[in-house]
């Protein structure tokens, strides 16, 4: 079980891990076996050592500027879901994600669902 105190530290260490070099505070954030779809339809990125590989393909460094704000929708059992909006200074998203939690807190499953703004904004 998860409440909201616990899905808002893990929400700030995942922002800690993501503007961090390297990708050594994973291990704190997922489980060895954890899978992230970075949509609902998108085949799984499967285990810490991908999901590790496939951060840092993802952004530019731990130097690259954003700002992140978060809005906890629901805790229910194991799963949380909340609402991101990352402002990069290239684009910005806004995002539902979709956290499923292990017994000992770290994230075993993790969708997001991640929009753009329409083009003509």
């Amino acid at each position: 079980m998860v409440d909201r105190a616990d899905f808002a530290a893990w929400i700030e260490n995942y922002e800690r891990a993501w503007r961090t070099a390297g990708t050594v505070l994973l291990p704190e954030l997922f489980t060895e076996d954890a899978t992230y779809r970075h949509s609902p339809y998108a085949e799984p990125v499967a285990g810490l050592a991908a999901i590790a590989r496939d951060w840092e393909a993802e952004r530019e460094g731990a130097a690259e500027v954003f700002s992140m704000t978060t809005e906890i929708v629901a805790v229910e059992g194991d799963t949380g879901v909340a609402r991101a909006e990352v402002r990069y200074e290239r684009a910005e998203f806004r995002d539902l994600w979709v956290v499923r939690f292990a017994p000992d807190g770290r994230c075993a499953a993790f969708e997001e669902w991640w929009f753009e703004p329409p083009e003509d904004q």
